[in-house]
């Protein structure tokens, strides 16, 4: 049937232009459209027709009144860092999984560390009234009146729940592995400062390295944020750059060492590019372990050892724990929950070369 010149234009129709077209009033437009038990009193016709109109007419609902009937907007906000290549692409895996399978849609911001801007997303999300927050990598200290699950945030926060990993044990995998090896003299690449997990794994390095009697050379440790790393000026999504770079600066004051052991895949990949670019072979000269195993991870050349971290279950095991908590938030929920990593060995790590005091640089390196 052609439209009349006079019927509203499709997808610009409202409840009150609806009941204005089809000359019924909106508390029957509402009835049936929402499938109510009370518009079983409608003529099954009428009925048929409103669904007809609002199908041809594309009506939608209106969001803001709908989520004030119902105290739910059925949509939450995720705050990350940044959603480049590697521990948020696997995270938010499991996170879509379960918040599609919940039927809830999700608003995702970057802040990208800048503070400003992690004040200004949480109130711009509840301004739109999301039902509660998904921390990635971020610090749990916004203060909004929802629910907030946090993964890899860290910090005994009230009313937070915290998806975290056991980093002690992750730790005592990686390092017990390089010290079987026979590898004695190894470099760290600390994470940036930023990051909660950075200090969290270094402390676990601390802790491990004392009991396997290892000794942490202090002019072997570097960090990301002394590469292209910056809180001031901002910085470069995650790329193997944020390996690279220290690694090359480490590589200019010694050699003297025969494994490295990255905060992420990464950084390791591009201590890899730095390490081979400097004549050493990788693992024959210098070992990489990673961390978090992503999944370029296996297809590296070599391929990178590394500890994986369950981040797609870390993703559905936080979303799901939201959701919960915005269903029933009068309940009682676990402050932290610990998942637990799996060393995965692959050809980036092998027997540790004899030492051997390389110093092109002409600094210890002792």
């Amino acid at each position: 049937m052609p439209r009349s010149k006079n019927d509203p234009k499709p997808g610009h129709v409202n409840l009150r232009m609806l009941a204005d077209h089809l000359r019924l009033s909106q508390t029957t437009i509402s009835l049936v459209l929402n499938n109510s038990p009370s518009a079983k009193s409608i003529p099954p016709e009428t009925r048929q027709r409103v669904l007809d109109a609002a199908t041809k007419l594309n009506y939608r609902p209106n969001y803001f009144a709908r989520s004030l009937r119902q105290s739910r907007s059925l949509s939450v906000g995720v705050l990350a860092p940044d959603l480049s290549e590697g521990y948020f692409t696997r995270v938010m895996s499991g996170v879509v999984e379960e918040f599609t399978q919940a039927k809830y849609f999700y608003f995702t911001a970057c802040h990208d560390w800048r503070p400003e801007l992690m004040e200004e997303y949480p109130r711009m999300l509840v301004e739109r009234a999301v039902d509660g927050f998904l921390l990635l990598n971020t610090p749990a200290t916004i203060e909004v009146p929802v629910p907030i699950v946090a993964i890899s945030a860290h910090g005994a926060i009230a009313n937070v729940t915290n998806i975290v990993l056991d980093h002690e044990n992750a730790v005592q995998m990686a390092l017990g592995h390089l010290f079987q090896l026979g590898h004695r003299r190894i470099a760290f690449m600390r994470g940036p400062k930023v990051i909660p997990d950075s200090e969290y794994r270094w402390s676990g390095i601390q802790q491990t390295s004392r009991d396997l009697g290892l000794k942490i050379d202090d002019k072997l440790v570097t960090r990301i944020d002394e590469g292209i790393w910056s809180e001031k000026t901002g910085h470069h999504p995650m790329s193997p750059e944020i390996g690279y770079e220290p690694m090359r600066l480490l590589l200019e004051k010694t050699r003297d060492f025969t494994a490295v052991f990255c905060f992420n895949d990464i950084a390791a990949i591009g201590a890899i590019r730095a390490l081979t670019e400097a004549g050493l072979r990788v693992p024959a000269d210098v070992s990489v372990v990673g961390f978090d195993d992503i999944q370029s991870a296996a297809f590296c050349t070599p391929s990178l050892t590394t500890v994986r971290q369950p981040l797609r279950e870390m993703g559905k095991t936080g979303a799901r724990i939201l959701l919960e908590r915005i269903a029933n938030p009068t309940a009682e929920y676990a402050a932290e929950i610990i998942m637990q990593p799996e060393l995965i060995v692959r050809e980036s790590t092998g027997p540790a070369r004899k030492a051997q005091h390389s110093n092109p640089a002409g600094k210890s390196g002792a």
